[in-house]
């Protein structure tokens, strides 16, 4: 899935988060819970735990409350005691499906975000991060075009260069 974060540093730039095989170009998926699925096996292997485990910390997030931030956008996340960084995985959908999103908007970006379970603050980091990011609807309409993972990596690192502080 993803290379590795620098340390637990989720400042780290967005290549140290997602590598070109955390980048899924088409994921077909009918809804909200199968992308999370999806999203889950595709995890699994990159943070050596089993996709059961790795459903379960998506799910109880998405109990709290939808990690659909509008625009067709969502970023569900989660912790696990066991990891030692944070790991991202990005998905462009085949097609838009309905997840509870704040402005009731179906969802075609999803971005998803696993870290440690002591990682209060780079986890929140990362999230803020990779949300300045998709804020861009120029590069969100990028992402939308691109066909290939080397594409919307390329988007991807185009937009964190753009939005550097």
């Amino acid at each position: 899935m993803a290379r590795p974060a620098k340390g637990a540093n989720a400042d780290a730039a967005m290549l140290d988060l997602l590598a070109k095989d955390g980048v899924i170009a088409n994921l077909r998926a009918s809804s909200k819970k199968q992308v999370l699925q999806e999203l889950a096996r595709h995890a699994a292997d990159a943070v050596d735990q089993s996709q059961r485990n790795v459903f379960d910390v998506l799910l109880e997030r998405e109990r709290l409350g939808t990690t659909g931030i509008g625009r067709g956008i969502a970023i569900p996340h989660g912790k696990l005691p066991s990891l030692d960084r944070v790991y991202g995985l990005f998905a462009k959908l085949a097609a838009p499906i309905d997840f509870e999103a704040v402005d009731d908007r179906p969802v075609d970006l999803v971005f998803l975000l696993l870290a440690p379970a002591a990682a209060g603050a780079d986890h929140l980091k990362a999230l803020a991060r990779i949300s300045r990011i998709l804020r861009d609807d120029a590069l969100c309409e990028k992402l939308r075009r691109s066909d290939t993972p080397d594409a919307i990596l390329a988007v991807l690192t185009e937009g964190e260069r753009a939005h550097a502080a």
